[in-house]
């Protein structure tokens, strides 16, 4: 373990993608560590013993979380962009969890590792995007302005209370401990079932990060929290795969014969995106060493080995 690793980890979200794996993670780094979420961790019994039920939009639930903690990840959030569109009162729900967990770190001391998105830097002419390529005016959906306003938060938070911390902008994680609809897992159940898919946007081009280099990115940041304080990171694969050659991967991963349909894009969601991960190649030695190809293999039969998943899917 890192010198510069913290004594106890508090990870909020803990039951989802990406909160599982760090969990996991932190427990094989022996770093102590407590997470907290609305609900439990269904993936592993040794997790969900570690994982605090709590309504991170009710403060005085934040509040009575574990005053011994020393770092605070905040995974914690409605992340599925359309239903934000359809729903945006969800993103209300990320300002009152961010706010409330920020406050929480005030009260004990912590510093923070926050969960931001591709989602900041909007649709535009422009595909490859540095940490520095974000604006408000283009802000597209009720999603974005949940991370655009978490990340001015978390900022202010560093300002006028002295709160070290650092912010990860992740795009598209996939992997393992996932029974939401998002685009990878629907597309395999589907393509599982026979079902045709359809990719919404024919020149959609995005960064498709599988779960492990997500998990190394957060790791880094965490064992060298001194050189990433302060700093914005994107953690993602750095590479572009179109949408419609992920649908056809998966269609031939499955051996199933699907046909894929291309509609327009949706209201709120970036068509072109590719992470500059350069910086933090630069300041933490980040390395992400899978491929859209390999990922996908090991992705597919992980949920072909559970696939009573897809009812929850599809």
């Amino acid at each position: 373990m890192s010198v510069a690793t913290p004594g106890s980890v508090l990870v909020t979200g803990s039951s989802g993608t990406i909160g599982t794996a760090l969990m996991r993670r932190l427990d094989r780094n022996d770093v102590r560590s407590v997470g907290a979420d609305v609900v439990p961790n269904r993936w592993f019994d040794a997790v969900d013993e570690r994982t605090i039920q709590a309504d991170l939009r009710d403060l005085e639930q934040v509040n009575n979380l574990p005053g011994d903690v020393d770092l605070i990840v905040h995974l914690g959030a409605n992340a599925r962009v359309h239903q934000l569109v359809e729903e945006p009162r969800r993103a209300r729900d990320n300002f009152d969890m961010t706010f409330n967990v920020l406050e929480y770190a005030r009260e004990v001391g912590a510093d923070v590792v926050f969960a931001s998105s591709r989602e900041v830097y909007a649709s535009s002419d422009q595909i490859v995007h540095s940490e520095v390529d974000t604006s408000v005016d283009e802000c597209e959906s009720p999603y974005t302005a949940s991370k655009v306003g978490g990340e001015a938060l978390v900022k202010s938070y560093q300002n006028c209370y002295d709160i070290d911390a650092s912010i990860l902008r992740f795009s598209n994680v996939y992997g393992r401990y996932d029974a939401s609809d998002r685009v990878i897992p629907l597309f395999i159940a589907q393509a599982s079932r026979g079902v045709d898919l359809t990719v919404f946007g024919n020149e959609k081009v995005l960064d498709f990060t599988y779960l492990d280099d997500c998990i190394d990115g957060v790791m880094q940041v965490i064992e060298q929290f001194n050189k990433a304080k302060g700093t914005t990171f994107n953690i993602a694969s750095g590479q572009g795969t179109a949408l419609l050659d992920l649908a056809e991967t998966i269609a031939a991963g499955v051996d199933e014969d699907v046909s894929v349909h291309v509609e327009p894009n949706r209201t709120g969601e970036i068509s072109r995106y590719v992470a500059d991960i350069s910086k933090a190649e630069r300041i933490l030695g980040y390395e992400p060493d899978c491929s859209i190809e390999e990922g996908l293999d090991a992705t597919i039969e992980w949920y072909q080995n559970r696939a009573d998943l897809f009812d929850e899917i599809v």
